[in-house]
This record gives structure tokens, sequence and C-alpha cells, in this order.
């Protein structure tokens, strides 16, 4: 019977293994594909590492285009919007779980049915909003038009509803305020989920796309994403360029990649709670 019992953990292992190796091929292929030669990067059967690792190619693409600011304009707006949203999150999910007024079924309602429209069908009404208050190519555009998530306060009202009401009704009683309850009882109790909440957004809004394009026309506002395909299509680097595209590619991900290893026990320790609530 310990024999089976090994031999399912060790398959166990093995499957979480080739997983995980699977997910991480397409970030080692970007990375080496930096060093290749563009001829390198296309033959067939492909090299899994350079004969002559080209270390220069990542300080050719760094100073090809203005990577620094596309990268610091990134990390400002995003890290704006994560502190924003921590704010407004936590206390519109502490007033839908934890205080009573009327028309707070109607508002817990309202939160569902937005999180099930899609973003591109605000766009429109997003864009001339922004155009009346003159906040078009502009950080603050940018920031304040993203600084309320549907998703956010969802994630964060989830969190809340697993603290006991006695907790909060113990507060009262003793005098404390709602902002001393929230600060002091349940943004510590739970932070995994505000740690969680804060990674998914900046990984959001340092990737987004579409929106910041439509709504900034300067080049020194362009974000990351917006500046790999000047990079790719202006510079003349697309098909043409490939290690430099790939150089570019890697650098532009540290950010994200750091702020994981620095969160990763956070997450975790996020997702045992979560399960243990639901096994509660």
């Amino acid at each position: 019977m310990q024999i089976w019992k090994n031999l399912g953990t060790t398959v166990q292992y093995l499957v979480v293994a080739a997983v995980a190796i699977l997910m991480a091929f397409p970030f080692y292929w970007m990375a080496t594909s930096a060093l290749k030669t563009n001829d390198e990067i296309w033959q067939f059967p492909p090299t899994f590492w350079p004969h002559e690792p080209l270390w220069h190619n990542f300080r050719d693409a760094w100073v090809a285009a203005p990577f620094a600011q596309y990268m610091l304009n990134s990390i400002f707006v995003a890290g704006s919007i994560v502190v924003i949203q921590i704010f407004n999150s936590g206390m519109m999910a502490y007033a839908l779980t934890h205080m009573k007024f009327r028309l707070k079924g109607i508002f817990v309602s309202a939160i569902l049915i937005g999180y099930m429209i899609p973003a591109t069908a605000v766009y429109l009404p997003g864009y001339i909003v922004l155009g009346k208050l003159q906040l078009l190519d502009s950080y603050a555009g940018l920031i304040l038009s993203n600084c309320v998530s549907v998703f956010s306060i969802f994630l964060i009202r989830q969190a809340f509803l697993q603290i006991s009401h006695e907790m909060i009704e113990a507060g009262h009683m003793d005098g404390a305020s709602h902002t001393r309850i929230l600060w002091t009882i349940l943004i510590p109790l739970t932070r995994s989920s505000f740690a969680v909440l804060a990674l998914i957004t900046f990984i959001e809004q340092y990737n987004n796309y579409f929106w910041p394009m439509l709504i900034t026309k300067d080049p020194n506002l362009q974000l990351v994403s917006a500046g790999l395909r000047s990079f790719f299509v202006e510079g003349g680097a697309y098909g043409l360029k490939w290690p430099l595209i790939m150089a570019a590619s890697a650098f532009t991900i540290a950010p994200l990649l750091v702020l994981f290893v620095l969160t990763q026990k956070t997450i975790i320790r996020s997702v045992n709670l979560s399960a243990g609530a639901s096994k509660g």
C-alpha cells in the first residue's frame, strides 16, 4: 500500500514538473533567441542555446528606442492605479459587507452586472468623458480612467465576507470608527487578497495596450506595449531584427518577474486561506 502511495506522489511531482517546464519554455525561448542571430532563430532543427551568445543584443535593443521612458511610464501609471484601487475597493467592499443601508442589494447587483460588461463597451463613453474633462493625452487621464475596477471590488468583497461580522461588531462596541475597523482589522486579516489584487492590477495595467493607445498621442506618454509596437513596426524591426525584438520583450517583462518573486509567498498563502475557507 505504501509503495502505491509513493508511486502516486512521484507521478504527481513529475506531472507538476512537466507542466512547469511547459509554462516556462516560452520565456526561455524568448531569452535565448535574444542572444542569437536572425538566421539562427529561424534555422531548422532549432538550437536551444546559441552557438555564440550575442549579449550586445540587449544593449542594442535598449538604445534603439526609449525603453527606459516606456517602462517608467508603465510602472508609474500601473503603480498609481494599484494604490487608488486598493483604497476605493477596500472602502466599497467594506460598505457592501459590514454596513447596513438602503438599496444595498441593488448596489451588489449593479456590481455583478458591471462585471459582465466587456471593457470595450465603455471605451467610447469613456473617451467622450475624458475629452470633456480635458484629460486626454495626459497621465491623469491614464490613471483616473482606470482607478475603479468592478473586479477589484468583487475580489475584496469576497475576502471581507470571510471575516466574522461579530468581530466588526466588537470593534464598534469598543468605539472604533468604520475607518479604524477597515484599516486595523479587515485589511491586516485580508492582506493576502490585497496582494493578489495589487499583482493582478499591476500586470493588467502594465500590459495595457488598446486603451492607452486610444487616449494618448504623445510619444512621451507611451506605455511598454505601445512602445514595443512602435519599435516593431515604425522602427523597421518587424521581420528584420528578431533578436532585438526578443531582447526588448525580455527586459520589458523584468519588472513583472521581480514583482511576482517578491509576492509569490503571499499569493500562495492567499490561495491556501481561500481553500481553507471553502472547505470550512
